[in-house]
């Protein structure tokens, strides 16, 4: 049986050693069909932008049948004179960190709450932290524009008149409690209602970021949980013997064994943020006066309300290559390649 098994291992080894491929040189001749598929979907795509930023298109017609003349890189000195293109970016990034602070503080908080040994029914607060994936994020968008109406029945403005209203009362209660006192309520603990959500520049940018923390809390969350369930429970009691306090706790034990899961989502749902649309469109079309407009706003519009289809390509290049940039340097310092096997 043993003279059998090694005659046919050296038969495979022959056969092999005529064969004039690797065992490399197949896996990568299995992943040329991807490849391919990927180009197609992906890379010419690209490409073909980059040609249509080198032109003047005006109209889809010139785009679709070639009509356009090559322009060179007119169209990326133009964007670098434009005003409006360095305000775009400069609040898409503003925006970007902004919410991207305010998401991973959320998401972390409520992931140590769900992980928490003394809180009860974890496994179905868990599921109910996922259900906003489950809406289309125009659905989403929607309600939120709603709740910040500039009406003052909106739903915020409503709240922040209750607010008065209790502040307006506790002062009251004060003044009937203390005789012979006049005693009126801080202007600086109210709130001028209605506040124009949707009008003012600071505050559609706070409803963007309050939008976007809403829409992708649920996939942080759930990363972050399941890093939390990973985290060695030897080291939190070790740490507990040694006198640790919670906090300490967190900082020198949990912080560093989660760290990289957090540092993953940041960085993808911070190219999602960058490449938002739907929020400022369905909002106020990235205004007032164009103020909020982010930079695919910025893309969407030269094409579609001014037909500038070239200088809107290059626009979109230009955010292709942060986000490329983004993704490269984000992934290189934040070492999320380690342990990959490169042979």
């Amino acid at each position: 049986m043993a003279s059998s098994t090694a005659g046919g291992k050296a038969a495979l080894e022959r056969v092999g050693e005529s064969v004039p491929f690797t065992r490399r040189d197949w896996g990568l001749l299995l992943v040329v069909p991807g490849v391919i598929l990927f180009s197609s979907f992906m890379l010419y795509p690209i490409f073909y932008l980059f040609y249509i930023s080198l032109t003047d298109a005006t109209f889809a017609g010139s785009v679709i049948g070639g009509g356009a003349e090559l322009t060179g890189l007119d169209n990326y000195v133009k964007l670098l004179t434009d005003s409006q293109f360095w305000t775009s970016m400069s609040v898409t990034w503003l925006f970007v960190a902004v919410s991207l602070v305010i998401k991973v503080f959320v998401s972390v908080g409520i992931a140590l709450l769900l992980n928490h040994a003394r809180v009860a029914g974890k496994r179905y607060m868990r599921a109910i932290v996922i259900v906003p994936l489950g809406f289309p994020a125009i659905f989403t968008i929607t309600i939120w524009r709603g709740m910040f109406s500039d009406a003052r029945f909106g739903v915020f403005n409503v709240v922040l008149g209750r607010y008065n209203e209790l502040v307006q009362w506790i002062v009251s209660g004060i003044d009937a409690a203390v005789f012979f006192a006049s005693v009126s309520a801080p202007q600086a603990l109210l709130v001028d209602i209605p506040i124009g959500f949707l009008s003012g520049r600071w505050e559609a940018f706070f409803a963007y970021v309050v939008t976007e923390v809403w829409l992708a809390y649920p996939f942080m969350v759930i990363i972050i949980v399941s890093a939390l369930q990973d985290v060695p429970r030897e080291l939190n009691e070790a740490a507990m013997v040694d006198g640790a306090g919670y906090l300490h706790r967190f900082v020198n034990v949990t912080l560093p064994a989660i760290k990289r899961p957090v540092l993953f989502a940041s960085i993808l749902t911070g190219a999602t943020s960058f490449q938002q649309f739907l929020i400022p469109w369905v909002f106020n079309q990235g205004g007032p006066a164009r103020q909020n407009e982010l930079i695919i706003v910025y893309g969407y519009r030269e094409a579609i309300t001014f037909n500038e289809f070239g200088l809107s390509a290059a626009i979109l290049i230009i955010a292709i290559a942060f986000i490329g940039v983004f993704m490269y340097f984000a992934v290189k310092y934040g070492r999320l390649a380690e342990g990959v096997d490169d042979s």
